[in-house]
Parts: C-alpha cells; structure tokens; sequence
C-alpha cells in the first residue's frame, strides 16, 4: 500500500512517498516497515550484550541462560564533543572518521610511544632499513625521539612489529 504521507530525507531534504509493500521502493516512493516487521525482525535479532554458552553473541537459535558478552578494550580514543555529524557518518554521507571527529590523544596512552618505539629501539637500524624500506635518517630521528614519523610509516613500522611476532 502506497501512503500519500511525505517522507523527507534529513541529509538532501527530498521528499518522497511511502509504501509497505515489495522488498524496495522505487524512485520517488521509500519502502519503509511496518510495525510488525520490526517486532518480528526483533524477536530473532543478535543480543548484542548476550552471550551464549559457547561465548558467541547470542541468537535466535541461543537457549538457556544467557551470559554478558565479554569486552576487551583495546585502546582508548578521546574524541571532542563536537563530533556532532555521527549521524552523516553513520548514513554514508561523511566517509572519513576524521573529518567528524577531534582527537585527543593522551600521552600516558600513546601506543606510538609507550609500546612500538621501545620495541624498535632494540632492532638495529640496519635491519629496520633493510625491512621498512625507510632512510636511515628518519629511522635514527624516530628512535632517538627527535621527531615523530608520520602515519603511514609508524603502521609500516608497527606492521613489521607484527609479523615478527613482537606485539
């Protein structure tokens, strides 16, 4: 059933009709769901808090008493407040986190400096230069702190960490 109700995309502010029925709209006309769609897609939805015996997010096949899920923190990213376009973010509209959110990194957690250059420090040069494809001079002012090598060749470094099984 098509509904004569105005349906307004919030990003470009085009305004469309709505229908319930087929798997798709079709140009000019939104499919959206109906109520009972939602509960019935609802009864069989992941838990994303659950567990089930085995320590998998739980399901519609999960019985029994559920568990929480466990969470290992990996690393902390203070982000500003102003990361007021999530929501663009979250709907394709903005494809770069970066241009949504503002770091703040905390020196007491930098991963750069409290765990991937004491590692490289104790590689020498040579083999860093022979491995990285890096100059010798960027290596030394990196390891000897003096200045901060830029993203792409930290990942690199911290790439060869990993394959060496360090980190």
């Amino acid at each position: 059933m098509t509904y004569h109700l105005p349906w307004i995309d919030q990003y470009s502010g085009k305004q469309y009709e709505i229908t319930t029925e087929g798997f798709h709209g079709s140009r000019g006309v939104a499919r959206v769901k109906t109520y009972g769609e939602v509960l019935r897609e609802y009864e069989f939805h992941l838990g994303a808090k659950s567990a089930d015996a085995k320590g998998k997010p739980s399901g519609k096949q999960s019985f029994g008493l559920l568990r929480r899920r466990h969470v290992r923190v990996e690393r902390i990213i203070y982000i500003g407040r102003e990361s007021n376009r999530l929501e663009e973010m979250e709907a394709g509209v903005i494809h770069l986190p970066e241009s949504v959110y503002t770091e703040y990194p905390d020196p007491n957690r930098d991963e750069w400096q409290t765990m991937i250059l004491p590692i490289l420090k104790n590689i020498p040069i040579a083999a860093l230069m022979r491995v990285s494809g890096r100059s010798r001079s960027m290596l030394v002012k990196a390891l000897a702190g003096r200045s901060r090598p830029r993203r792409r060749n930290q990942e690199l470094l911290k790439s060869i960490l990993q394959r060496l099984g360090v980190i």
